[in-house]
Order: C-alpha cells, then sequence, then structure tokens
C-alpha cells in the first residue's frame, strides 16, 4: 500500500512539473494540507490524491440457521475493511477535468470464501472503480460533457454518494440500485451530461451496462419472479435534477457530499429516474413462455444541511427520499454488507444463496422511504483539539410485492466521533433488521436481529 502512495506521488510530481513553464520564474508553492499539487502558477490547474480507509469491528446476530464455513453459528464477531479507496484526480487545464479512483470493499475473513473450496480470500479484488474524463464546455459550470467508467447517473444523491463524507456510518445501498449486478460496484460506461444553470442542478447520462453473467451468476432458465435478463443487451438511460435553495454544493466531481459539518447551508430537492428497457425476464405462462420486463426506478427526495449557531458549531443534517423501484413482477434480492457468513443450513428461507449472516431484503419492486437526521454538536463539548460528536438516526422502510403483507423496517442508530472531521473519525452504529422465513408458499416474519458496528475512518 505504501509502495502505491509512493508511485502515485511521484507520477503526481512528475506530471506537475511537465506543465511548468520554465520561461517563467517559479512561484514557491503556499502549504497544503492536502495532497495537492498545482500544475500552473495561480493554482487554477492542480492534481490531488487521496486515501480512505474504513476498519469495521462488528459483532453480528445471525439470520436463523447460518453457517460459517460449514458451522452453526448464532453470533459472529468479525472484523474487515469496509472500503479501501485510492482517488486521483484533478482540473488538468481550464477546461479539461479528469477522476480515477482504485480500490477494494467488503473484504474480511470469508472474502472469496466457498464451501466447494478454490476460494483465495488472502487476494482482495483491488479493481478501477472510476475512469472519467470531463469537459467544460462554457467558462462556469452550466455544462459539462464527460464519459467512461462512473458512477455519476440518475435517481438519487445516494446512488452517488461521497461515502468519506456521509453523516451516518454507512450509505443505504438499496439506492445503488443494480450494485454488482448489471454494474462494477454501481459504476457504468457511461456518457454523461451535467451542470448547474443557477439554482438547478442537472445530469443526464446514457449508460452500457454490464450482462448480468459478467457477475459471477451462473446461466439459468427464466423463474417466476423476475430477474436480470440474460438474454439481450439495451442502453440504460438516467438524469436527476435538484433544485438548490441555499448554497451550492461542490461540483468537481460527480460524488454528492453527505455531510457538510455547518460548513454550509444547504437544502435542496431532487428527483430521478433510471429507465432501462426489457432489463429483466420471466416465465410466462408456460415454462417455454419467456417475458420480457423493463427496469424503472424513480425518486423524489430532500436534503438538509445547515449551521444552526454559528459561535457553538452546530448544525443539522437530515434527509428524505421515497423510491418507486420497478424492477419487473416480485423481483427481491438479499445483500449483507461484508457478510460475516457462508451459507444456511434453513431449509424455509426465502433464498438459500444470499439469505444469511446478516442479510435482508435490500432490493426489491415496491416502494422504499429512507430517512435520517444527525445533528452536530458544539465542536468544543470535548474541550479544544478532542474532536466533535455528531449522532443520527436513520430508517429503511420498504414494501416488496415479494414479501406479500410483511413490510421491512431497517433501523440504525449512532455515533460518529468526529477526531478530525470527516478526515479521522470513530463510528459506533447498532442496526435492528427483520428476518423472514416461508410458512408453505407464505412468507412470514422472523425474529428481528441486531448488528453493532465500531467504524474507524481515516481519509486523507
Amino acid at each position: 500500500m505504501k509502495n502505491i502512495i509512493f508511485i502515485s506521488l511521484i507520477l503526481c510530481n512528475l506530471f506537475a512539473y511537465s506543465q511548468i513553464d520554465t520561461s517563467k520564474k517559479v512561484v514557491a508553492p503556499k502549504p497544503n494540507k492536502d495532497l495537492k499539487f498545482n500544475l500552473n502558477e495561480d493554482g487554477s490547474n492542480w492534481f490531488q490524491v487521496t486515501v480512505l480507509n474504513q476498519t469495521w469491528a462488528r459483532f453480528n446476530q445471525n439470520n436463523p440457521g447460518t453457517l460459517v464455513n460449514k458451522e452453526a453459528q448464532d453470533n459472529t464477531f468479525d472484523i474487515g475493511l469496509r472500503r479501501t479507496r485510492f482517488q486521483l484526480f484533478g482540473q488538468v487545464t481550464d477546461k479539461v477535468f479528469v477522476y480515477f479512483q482504485l480500490g477494494q470493499n467488503n473484504f474480511n475473513a470469508q472474502t472469496n470464501y466457498s464451501d466447494a473450496g478454490g476460494g483465495n480470500r488472502k487476494a482482495p479484488a483491488f479493481f478501477i472503480h472510476d475512469a472519467y474524463s470531463e469537459y467544460k464546455v462554457f467558462k462556469d459550470n452550466k455544462l459539462k460533457l464527460g464519459g467512461g467508467l462512473t458512477i455519476a447517473n440518475g435517481l438519487s444523491r445516494f446512488s452517488q454518494p461521497s461515502i468519506g463524507t456521509i453523516a451516518t456510518m454507512d450509505v443505504p445501498v438499496f439506492a445503488q440500485a443494480t450494485v454488482d449486478q448489471t454494474d462494477q460496484f454501481s459504476r457504468k460506461l457511461s456518457l454523461v451530461a451535467r451542470g448547474q444553470i443557477g439554482k438547478l442542478d442537472y445530469r443526464a447520462s446514457l449508460s452500457n451496462p454490464f450482462p448480468i453473467l459478467n457477475n459471477g451468476s451462473a446461466s439459468s432458465a427464466p423463474k417466476t419472479s423476475a430477474t436480470f435478463a440474460q438474454k439481450g443487451h439495451h442502453l440504460q438511460y438516467q438524469t436527476y435534477l435538484l433544485y438548490q435553495f441555499f448554497d451550492h454544493e461542490q461540483h468537481n466531481t460527480p460524488y454528492m457530499t453527505g455531510a457538510y459539518l455547518g460548513k454550509k447551508k444547504v437544502f435542496n430537492v431532487g428527483g430521478g429516474i433510471i429507465y432501462q428497457k426489457n432489463a429483466l425476464w420471466k416465465q410466462g405462462q408456460t415454462v417455454k413462455d419467456t417475458l420480457y420486463q423493463d427496469m424503472t426506478l424513480i425518486c423524489l427526495e430532500s436534503f438538509l444541511d445547515i449551521p444552526l449557531n454559528k459561535e457553538k458549531g452546530t448544525a443539522l443534517n437530515a434527509y428524505a427520499g421515497y423510491f418507486n423501484t420497478n424492477y419487473g413482477t416480485k423481483y427481491l434480492r438479499f445483500n449483507g454488507l461484508m457478510n460475516p457468513a457462508t451459507s444456511t443450513s434453513a431449509t424455509n428461507t426465502l433464498d438459500a444463496k444470499t439469505a444469511y449472516g446478516n442479510a435482508l431484503p435490500m432490493f426489491g419492486t415496491g416502494h422504499v422511504i429512507y430517512t435520517q437526521v444527525a445533528y452536530f454538536l458544539p465542536k468544543n463539548l470535548l474541550g479544544e483539539n478532542h474532536g466533535a460528536l455528531m449522532p443520527y438516526i436513520s430508517n429503511t422502510f420498504s414494501i416488496y410485492k415479494a414479501l406479500g403483507n410483511n413490510n421491512t423496517n431497517v433501523f440504525n442508530a449512532g455515533i460518529n466521533w468526529l477526531i478530525n472531521n470527516h478526515k479521522a473519525k470513530l463510528t459506533l452504529d447498532y442496526q435492528n433488521r427483520p428476518t423472514y422465513y416461508l410458512n408453505g408458499t407464505d412468507v412470514k416474519s422472523g425474529d428481528r436481529k441486531g448488528c453493532l458496528v465500531l467504524q474507524y475512518q481515516i481519509f486523507i
């Protein structure tokens, strides 16, 4: 890892040096707390490197029937790397912006484990998340045109979150609607137009999604419930509009900030849509029939982040969003973040391949309401130079058609100790989630389970 950082710094310095006009007097750079390098004398052209690491120590109450390496376990304790990322980006000319991100996600002791053997858990998947370049058509931000592998998309601000600046411990992953199905960890090969015109912030993407079989799924015939189609290929259309009542949000990268910690006065109302023709398929009236279905995902949301008392440094962060998610007839997908388990012995589970450990029905056809509130406490509450505290609560309320009359309610509550704002922080998070089982063909609610996580984040 040190070698990667060292090589990155050398490349950045060489790149910066190549931009210097040696006929002019070189001005000594001003001290900068960031790994940022000016490419010209006035600093209007620059290049920056960031490093992020999120380490989890977690105690989880497992779903019924959970197995860890073929052994039944009601509870697990594990340590893992939720995210490790390197960003390299900058305004390399007055018109051209480039953004690269490399890293890995969800690396714990069970990564790449298989009950059949053949896994290689000591080699995490370190891959390119983003490789994106953008051209600024006008001097201001009215129109930027770009392309590449990028997270810039429609639907929601949480579909393209700046994960290093979020108010809660983790983002509502359901908003990254096709994550690791027809994308590369929420990124797609896309052409993007985005900009800010007055108080309106917009982005539109034409994306070329990956075939579902690229994610390691085994080839299978259509089922009675919709799944991503394994035949045919269609482009995806996305757009997102945001009206900014007060301060404008940053517009360098496509990522959207989670919490400004009182440094901005932000209140936005927005909405987005993702559409793909024939994205899913299901079995028709007979086994030989195949019915193709479109995917249409819609979101309406509001975001508030405002200072309350400038002298004390207090601030309020709040979000509310409604999602209408149509993946096709009774589509449902379980997901467990960095799942600490490997399989299940339960025979009455909704999905024996994924519904174990900490997994819950995260994606489905239906409706979702997500809300969160965080409060940035007085900056001197812990004394000078001891950081600040920001408690939060969040709720994900889902009505998925595949679950019948059962609603999905997931509660999170926690507190951030912002040792140095977002650059160094500890977060303690408790989650309470539902479980489900089959009684014949009926879906029933089981016991609720809890999960306690301590996260340490470094963001340079």
